[in-house]
């Protein structure tokens, strides 16, 4: 989330499942599956049999984007993204599991309230290009009400790596480490709470413990101990280019 950004994600994401063909092989053995091109503003697909969702989210912007989607992994391989970088970014193309506007994954643990999380753990893997401006963040969203179709009371956003002039929204309050690495923190308020944790030493490979990051804005008051987890996303938001961006391996473990 960053500063003028509406987020864009009021509109009802439109879930664009692309069947992949099955192709067998001389020896009787399935192909490995084709990637899948999605290049709708709000097209999805689900991955990994429903754990996951992909989608291409393009909530800021009427220029094209388009991604490529093989399991959990996926790279934007169209991004004519040419945005000021005081305003919103255009995109948010992700990974997520739990529930986007009624676009739901299945069996990852989620919903669970922010008191009751014994486990939230998280690893991705991304590639990040030397152009263009954009950054890699994870996005969690809570909600007094659990799966809440709409706007969530509060954002929690980790970015893990950024390129260019942008800051998240609200003005920074301090530092905390967490995982072993040091994160500037953000807190705002866009019609909703936002809290960001930036990395001082971004990297482009993470193993996070989400209930650390949890429990910290909790402490701060941008969480309540009573609200859900709803989802967890990772992907990019990018201002300006954004072609290259790639999710290599993603994964997450809630309980």
């Amino acid at each position: 989330m960053f500063n003028g950004n509406n987020r864009g994600r009021r509109a009802v994401l439109a879930l664009a499942v692309s069947g992949l063909a099955l192709s067998s092989l001389s020896t009787g053995a399935a192909a490995a599956q084709p990637a899948t091109t999605m290049c709708g503003k709000y097209a999805s697909t689900q991955v990994e049999g429903g754990r996951y969702i992909v989608q291409n989210n393009v909530w800021g912007a009427d220029t094209q984007q388009c991604i490529s989607v093989n399991g959990s992994s996926f790279t934007v391989t169209t991004a004519n993204h040419d945005k000021a970088t005081n305003g919103s970014p255009a995109s948010y193309p992700s990974i997520y599991a739990g529930c986007h506007y009624d676009n739901c994954t299945t069996n990852t643990g989620l919903p669970v309230r922010a008191d009751r999380m014994t486990e939230a753990t998280t690893s991705w893997d991304i590639t990040t290009p030397d152009t263009g401006t954009y950054n890699a963040a994870y996005d969690l969203w809570f909600d007094p009400q659990p799966s809440k179709s709409g706007q969530n009371a509060a954002e929690l956003m980790i970015w893990v790596d950024h390129r260019g002039d942008i800051q998240p929204i609200g003005s920074p309050v301090g530092t905390v480490t967490i995982d072993g690495a040091q994160w500037e923190v953000w807190t705002g308020n866009a019609g909703w709470n936002v809290i960001s944790y930036v990395r001082t030493e971004t990297t482009d490979s993470v193993d996070l413990d989400l209930t650390a990051f949890s429990a910290d804005a909790v402490e701060r008051g941008s969480v309540e101990p009573s609200w859900y987890l709803n989802s967890v996303q990772a992907g990019f938001e990018p201002w300006i280019n954004g072609t290259g961006l790639a999710t290599n391996d993603f994964s997450v473990n809630v309980g």
